[in-house]
This record gives C-alpha cells, sequence and structure tokens, in this order.
C-alpha cells in the first residue's frame, strides 16, 4: 500500500454512490429530524435488503414520501398506498410502505414529548453524546448492541414497524449516534 493511498472502512467498497455516501454521510451527526426521519424510512425499507439497493432508490423513496415530510407521510391514507404500491422507484412491500405511515405518525409523537426526535434518541446515550468505537476490522463491528436493543424495545413498544434491533443500530450508525469508522479510516475524524 502506497501512502496516497485513500482508507476507508471496507464495505465502502469501490461503488462510487457508496464511497459518496461512505465519506459524505454515514457516521456524521444528524441533528435535524428532517434528516433523521429520512434516514428511519430509509433504513425501515431496506429490512431484508442491501443497503446500496436502497440507496439506489433513495431518490425514489423521496418523491414518493413527500421529499420525507414527516407531517405529510402522517395523513397517507389506503389510497396512497396504493398509489406506492405502483411506484417502481422505491421497494413496493406493504407492509414496509404502511410501517412508515405508522411510523411517521409515532415519529411525531414522540417529537411532541421530546421536542425533537433527535432529542429522544440522545436520552439513550451516555451523557447525550455519540459513541465513539475503537474498532480495527469490521468483523469487530456488532450487528447490534444493548443500546439498539434498549431504543429498538422502546420504539416498538411505542409502536413503530421495521425498527428491531439490528435496524436501530445501522441507523445509529448511519446518523452519526454510533461513529464505528473504523480506527485508521480518512472520516474517523468527520
Amino acid at each position: 500500500m502506497n501512502k496516497t493511498e485513500t482508507i476507508r472502512c471496507g464495505w465502502a467498497g469501490n461503488d462510487p454512490l457508496y464511497i459518496k455516501y461512505h465519506d459524505e454521510e454515514w457516521g456524521i451527526e444528524v441533528t435535524d429530524d428532517k434528516t433523521m426521519f429520512e434516514f428511519l424510512v430509509l433504513e425501515g425499507a431496506q429490512a431484508g435488503l442491501s443497503w446500496i439497493t436502497i440507496l439506489r432508490r433513495r431518490e425514489g423513496y423521496r418523491k414518493a414520501f413527500a421529499g420525507f415530510d414527516v407531517e405529510k407521510v402522517a395523513k397517507f391514507t389506503d389510497k396512497d398506498v396504493e398509489r406506492l404500491m405502483n411506484d417502481e422507484g422505491i421497494i413496493r412491500n406493504r407492509l414496509k410502505i404502511k410501517a412508515t405511515i405508522t411510523n411517521a405518525q409515532h415519529f411525531i409523537e414522540i417529537q411532541k414529548e421530546f421536542g425533537s426526535f433527535c432529542n429522544y434518541i440522545r436520552s439513550f446515550l451516555p451523557k447525550g453524546k455519540p459513541i465513539v468505537n475503537n474498532w480495527k476490522t469490521l468483523a469487530e463491528i456488532p450487528a447490534s448492541t444493548p443500546l439498539s436493543d434498549a431504543i429498538s424495545k422502546d420504539m416498538k413498544k411505542r409502536g413503530f414497524k421495521f425498527f428491531g434491533t439490528t435496524i436501530c443500530y445501522a441507523h445509529l450508525q448511519a446518523v452519526g449516534y454510533v461513529n464505528d469508522h473504523l480506527i485508521d479510516c480518512i472520516c474517523r475524524t468527520k
């Protein structure tokens, strides 16, 4: 390896879309609820699929789900569900579509209770601050943790769907509430 080679987390691979996502978004702390809702929608859609599949359809999701406007999505009706079932820009899974609408409604309830969804997630973090891990290899990174177990359990109790502990952990990583960039990754300190 020469000294000019850029080192990234191995999962970013060579796909330009994945590299851009890794370098510009993944693991960077999200502080606004609109972006937090976007990731919640995308992570729920990803259940059982690869993340790159969802990244490639991100613009389709943006169009289908009102620019990730949680207030609008929460008001979607059965007519919207049928419209979305015919939308080739997203994964056409009725349960996931309905879950997105239900989750939007619960997201708003949490905003009312905590002031923001970000505040809600931070309430689970030690001292309300993101967790920075020190992994050397991808094999060390867990699929879930007691933190994701606790958040997922609480969210399920509140009525959220498609947000198990593994999806929850991926969400925490994506929104930067858990920094799992490997210690030699160029994005480690972003």
